[in-house]
């Protein structure tokens, strides 16, 4: 791609939704059913839930071909009421005891060199599920010692002892999603709050230093939502202030009518240019494109920004 990006600094938000068909840039690989039929066959088998299939997430096709997928812990029921996300509200039902063991084993057997592991929210939990958060992490671990963990965790509320009793399991990752900039919060994310965010991501960072570990923090967002070019960079500027290291941002893509429309379809020109700012402002790597989620490419994201492929990486985890 041309480094000259014609890209207008704050490009206006539509003052409709998007109709019609999606452009070009967003078509997606269907892939091989060989490798797709084997991950749900191993899903089905564990009695485990993919976010892959309950967010509808545009990269399963690709995913599921290299033989990885997202499972999502804590069962498939939210007890948030996000206007972008498609996976299921109300209240969910117990823990599932042999989860954690059979997320590990799912690792195992697709012999993953990087885990990703996320949830849906538990509000109905006194812990918001963190123990049962670490107690996944430490079942991968004992059965996959060479396997980089990453956790995409929800904010627990902003109870500072469910993230300690998360990073006690000593992830490799931390990630928590902002999902869109501040002004944007009331509708998109009703029941959170941006600065709650930030201060997860800072409590995490603060930690990693004080006991010198390398642990990365990560947050990912969706533009199209009706955010401004530049309140995505404004944004930047308060991650990089709280020491965040890594950076996704993607095309929000509206599951189905009751969910937020799209607002509009960020342009790939547009995309590469917050990445430009995001690394000139010292972020370790920015994915930055239409078809960019949480979890793509997360293996890479964390060892060797450079790389472009995710054959090893397998998101076990939450939702978006």
């Amino acid at each position: 791609m041309s480094r000259e990006l014609k890209v207008i600094s704050n490009p206006p938000a539509s003052t409709r939704p998007q109709r019609g068909p999606k452009p070009e840039w967003l078509k997606i690989k269907i892939g091989d059913p060989t490798n797709q039929n084997h991950v749900l066959k191993l899903i089905e088998g564990l009695n485990l839930h993919t976010v892959c299939q309950e967010a509808r997430c545009p990269n399963i096709f690709e995913c599921w071909s290299d033989r990885t997928a997202t499972f999502m812990l804590a069962g498939d029921i939210c007890t948030r009421h996000c206007g972008f996300c498609a996976v299921g509200k109300g209240q969910p039902g117990a823990l599932d005891p042999e989860e954690p063991r059979h997320v590990a084993e799912a690792v195992r057997h697709l012999n993953l060199a990087h885990a990703v592991i996320t949830s849906v929210n538990r509000d109905d939990l006194p812990d918001g599920g963190a123990a049962h958060w670490a107690e996944t992490i430490r079942e991968v671990r004992a059965l996959n010692p060479n396997c980089k963990v990453e956790v995409l965790i929800p904010d627990f509320n902003g109870d500072a002892a469910a993230l300690d009793t998360v990073l006690d399991a000593r992830p490799d990752v931390l990630n928590h999603n902002t999902e869109t900039i501040a002004r944007l919060y009331r509708r998109v994310r009703p029941d959170a709050n941006y600065q709650q965010t930030l201060t997860l991501l800072k409590r995490a960072a603060e930690r990693r230093e004080r006991e010198g570990r390398g642990m990365l923090t990560k947050t990912g967002i969706m533009a199209g939502l009706g955010e401004t070019f530049d309140e995505v960079v404004e944004l930047m500027h308060d991650l990089r202030a709280v020491s965040c290291d890594i950076m996704t941002i993607g095309q929000y893509l509206q599951p189905y009518e009751r969910r937020l429309p799209v607002e509009r379809y960020v342009t790939p020109e547009e995309f590469a240019r917050w990445r430009e700012i995001g690394l000139s402002l010292g972020f370790r790597h920015v994915e930055s494109s239409p078809l960019t989620r949480s979890s793509y490419h997360a293996r890479q994201q964390a060892e060797d920004p450079a790389a472009a492929s995710a054959t090893e990486t397998v998101s076990l985890a939450s939702a978006r």
